[in-house]
């Protein structure tokens, strides 16, 4: 047994107690199995490394903060209650379409800050009563709700996962928005008829019309969506207008935010401010330890002896492989998987376009969030339905995830010749 193989065995075996056994967090977790992965490697406590490490994802760390401020006042402003209202009522007559942009308000708030969780708990907590006055039930509308959350965490413009595995191998997050728009829209309209349409093929509106906020839209117009225009807007100015100074991501949620101000209700700087930072901070502290991981792993010769195996490994085992164990490592972290798991399969397949399969590598690492025993997105999203157990979520959520695979590995599989029409640099 080689020694990199000894020293990732201690580094798996501390993380998966820290977790399971000390009922640590995963980010202490993560921490823990990289500092007894360089001593096992005789690097003693190497302190520089560990700090380098820490900060590797700190442009995604400022990503996901401020767009958590952003989805913060667009929510707490009644930005979100007023387009979910608008929504509805204009679209009732036309169930189909109907639970498809309810999809979308579902998605949007993992589609901004790159996390399921915050989809689940934000939109979806808003739109689950809204999905079940409609006639679609409990157990489905929980479905609903947690393949928006995923789905909405890999589709654009801020995927964490691909950010993770781009970093490895230094690609710039730049042309991902075709390819991850290819992968989660066609996934996110197939799975919400597929679990509503035919509970809402008839409902009235008159039934709905008493749950929705309409006092939002009443009370301050069109204006209250300026802050979602201004960020968009920003995001395709930057994309339009190479020539111009680009001004990141962190920055465009930053003044989307300053202008949500003074567009709809009174917002509290301070509170608005300390909850969003709160709410992100197991997911910022999970990045860091990753890095920490990832950066220990490197240092000790792990990372290469990932790599070379996933390299070694024939096409059809290396497509097996990909698909089981990329989830499995995500029930603990997506993140993780990304990092750990994602960036060496991405170099086993560099014959084909990078942008496309790191884009489907995020997509099957998204699965994660649905593995047991942490299953964040799926126990959230039971909770959120108020159903006791989150067993049955999961169980409805076998066929779902074999289709992402499979959906996923075809991506990849034609991945060079997909590449020149939904790549845009």
């Amino acid at each position: 047994m080689s020694i990199e193989l000894i020293i990732f065995l201690a580094m798996i075996i501390t993380f998966i107690s820290g977790c399971f056994l000390f009922k640590l967090p995963v980010s202490i977790s993560m921490v823990a199995a990289a500092v007894v992965g360089a001593f096992v490697g005789g690097y003693g406590f190497p302190l520089r490394h560990l700090v380098e490490g820490m900060f590797s994802y700190v442009d995604t760390v400022l990503v996901i903060t401020t767009a958590m401020i952003f989805m913060k006042v667009i929510q707490d402003s009644g930005a979100l209650d007023a387009l979910s209202a608008l929504i509805i009522k204009k679209f009732n007559k036309t169930p189909a379409l109907l639970l498809c942009l309810i999809m979308l308000v579902i998605m949007f708030p993992g589609m901004i800050t790159g996390s399921s969780t915050a989809a689940v708990l934000s939109a979806g907590s808003i739109m689950a009563p809204i999905l079940m006055i409609m006639g679609i039930p409990a157990l489905e509308t929980a479905c609903i709700i947690a393949m928006g959350g995923l789905l909405g965490m890999i589709a654009p413009p801020v995927n964490i996962p691909v950010m993770i595995i781009g970093g490895g191998l230094d690609i710039p997050y730049v042309g991902f928005e075709g390819p991850l728009a290819m992968l989660t829209f066609p996934l996110a309209i197939l799975f919400v008829l597929m679990f509503g349409h035919k509970y809402v093929k008839k409902f009235d509106y008159d039934l709905i019309k008493s749950k929705l906020n309409n006092e939002p839209m009443e009370k301050h117009g069109g204006k209250i969506f300026i802050p979602i225009f201004v960020a968009l807007g920003l995001m395709i100015v930057n994309k339009s207008f190479p020539s111009l100074p680009n001004l990141g991501m962190p920055l465009i949620f930053i003044i989307a935010s300053i202008v949500g101000g003074f567009t709809g209700n009174r917002i509290s700087v301070t509170k608005v401010c300390k909850e969003s930072v709160k709410s992100v901070l197991p997911v910022l502290g999970i990045l860091m330890g990753v890095g920490m991981f990832i950066q220990i792993m490197t240092l000790t010769g792990v990372r290469g002896l990932i790599v070379t195996t996933c390299i070694s490994l024939p096409d059809a085992l290396r497509y097996i492989a990909m698909a089981v164990t990329i989830p499995l490592f995500g029930a603990v972290s997506s993140y993780g998987a990304a990092s750990v798991l994602g960036v060496p399969f991405l170099m086993a397949f560099l014959s084909g376009s990078q942008i496309v399969t790191a884009s489907a590598i995020s997509l099957i690492a998204s699965l994660g969030d649905m593995m047991p025993p942490t299953a964040l997105a799926g126990i959230f999203a039971a909770q959120v339905v108020g159903l006791d157990d989150y067993k049955p979520v999961l169980k409805k959520f076998i066929v779902p995830s074999l289709i992402i695979i499979i959906w996923a590995i075809l991506f990849i599989l034609f991945s060079d010749k997909i590449a020149p029409f939904i790549v845009f640099k």
